[in-house]
């Protein structure tokens, strides 16, 4: 069961529903998932149609990551479900809308992942006045949670997640979890109507420390879930020390929230990196 001391949502990451049933089984609840084009084409499915030979049609894989999402739905009933569209460098605003359209009435639990850039901001911004639900994602940056933050304003609470990706910022040597710092006293001083999940969690320590920190929600791989399962599902006390060792820490910017969200520098080369590999492990499984 959900430790009482625990307020922090946490979510799988996954495109398995398999992991999800396993999660709930050894955890006792499960909050949500997440999911993404890679985590699809890591789906055990599809894996056997790609070494089989016989990829996918477009059609045919949003049918299939339609019916993946639905079974996760079914699973976690009470819970949320991201679903994201396919994005590259050239997606425009209406594509990604027209997409997150149709994803959004796949599921009643669903939040529609767009990525951090100038065109998924915009197409956010619209999704919100629609009555979308959204999840940002491959976040990297302070100055693009603020404009998620204000190009989702006036979306009521749980309605919106950003999604920093910590794991892959120590990749490169800086400390990820200062941005999780960072973006939660930022939006301390806000209405509170977005949510920081914390995404790209590599190891337990990521875990904890978010907890430690007050992430409203941790999305994990199940192997991390199923570590902090068979260590009782602790969570860190006041005297928890997250060792940061030689990462490079991220100062915190004074940022206005009340700016337009246009005005706020948003580029940033891991998000970049990071669409062009969902795209291309989405097109990796389609025929030619």
């Amino acid at each position: 069961m959900k430790p009482q001391s625990l307020n922090t949502k946490i979510f799988v990451d996954s495109g398995d529903p398999n992991e999800t049933k396993e999660a709930i089984r050894l955890l006792g609840f499960l909050d949500g998932q997440t999911t993404n084009p890679t985590l699809i084409s890591k789906n055990p499915e599809a894996k056997e149609e790609v070494e089989e030979g016989d990829k996918f049609t477009k059609q045919e894989l949003l049918g299939f990551y339609k019916e993946v999402v639905r079974e996760i739905s079914g699973l976690i009933r009470q819970g949320s479900v991201s679903v994201e569209v396919y994005a590259d460098k050239n997606t425009t605003t209406e594509e990604m809308l027209t997409q997150g359209r149709e994803m959004f009435s796949w599921i009643p639990n669903a939040h529609v992942k767009f990525p951090t850039t100038k065109q998924g901001l915009a197409a956010a911004e619209q999704a919100v006045k629609e009555g979308m639900r959204v999840n940002m994602t491959l976040c990297f940056s302070q100055e693009q949670a603020a404009a998620v933050y204000g190009a989702t304003r006036g979306a009521k609470k749980g309605d919106v997640f950003v999604s920093p990706f910590i794991g892959r910022l120590d990749d490169r040597g800086e400390n990820g979890m200062n941005l999780i710092e960072n973006i939660l006293r930022m939006y301390g001083k806000g209405d509170g109507h977005v949510e920081v999940l914390t995404a790209s969690v590599r190891n337990l320590d990521h875990f904890l420390y978010a907890l430690h920190l007050g992430s409203d929600i941790i999305t994990s791989p199940f192997k991390i879930l199923k570590e902090w399962a068979e260590k009782g599902m602790a969570t860190p006390g006041d005297a928890f020390v997250y060792e940061v060792g030689e990462l490079k820490p991220i100062a915190y910017k004074e940022l206005d929230l009340k700016k337009d969200w246009r005005e706020f520098d948003i580029s940033h080369e891991l998000t970049d990196n990071g669409m062009e590999r969902f795209s291309s492990d989405w097109n990796n499984l389609m025929k030619l």
